[in-house]
């Protein structure tokens, strides 16, 4: 994921490095480093063609770690809804855009929490249910977090609380 450029701590390593490459004429190294980091290629453009001064600020910073870690997780369903929240939260908070850029956080983590959580308050399923279903099992339980369990959870992982 992060192979060739390593996971960068915050949108200014990536754009201290950004600044480097240009300044070196390394575009070719400037746009893998931006890619490896989910950064969209109009920015790498414009910022090649001197329209924007930073490649990134902390929001591109955050999504683009979130596309790439999502490219790769390929998550379906309920994580989903998770990565969409986490998007939509980092839209509309900065400092969790921040930490979601941190080395050492990642979705596989946050997932990971949730699916923590979920293993450890599972309820039993009734058997009405199970027949209505049915599902022929003896016992079955179940553990997802609803939405706002899943937000606290979500902000607990990259909050750090």
């Amino acid at each position: 994921m992060f192979d060739k450029f390593g996971e960068m701590n915050s949108y200014k390593e990536i754009n201290e490095l950004a600044d480097n490459l240009f300044n070196e004429g390394d575009q070719e190294s400037l746009k893998e480093m931006a890619k490896e980091n989910g950064i969209m290629q109009e920015f790498v453009e414009m910022y090649l063609q001197g329209d924007i001064p930073v490649l990134c600020d902390p929001l591109t910073a955050a999504l683009g770690k979130i596309d790439v870690e999502a490219e790769e997780l390929k998550p379906k369903e309920i994580m989903e809804d998770w990565v969409e929240y986490l998007r939509g939260q980092c839209m509309e908070n900065e400092i969790l855009a921040h930490q979601v850029r941190k080395k050492g956080k990642s979705l596989k983590g946050c997932i990971a929490a949730l699916l923590k959580w979920s293993f450890a308050n599972q309820i039993p399923v009734g058997q009405d249910i199970l027949k209505e279903a049915g599902v022929k099992a003896g016992k079955v339980t179940l553990g997802i977090p609803g939405m706002a369990r899943a937000k606290k959870i979500i902000t607990e992982y990259y909050m750090g609380k």
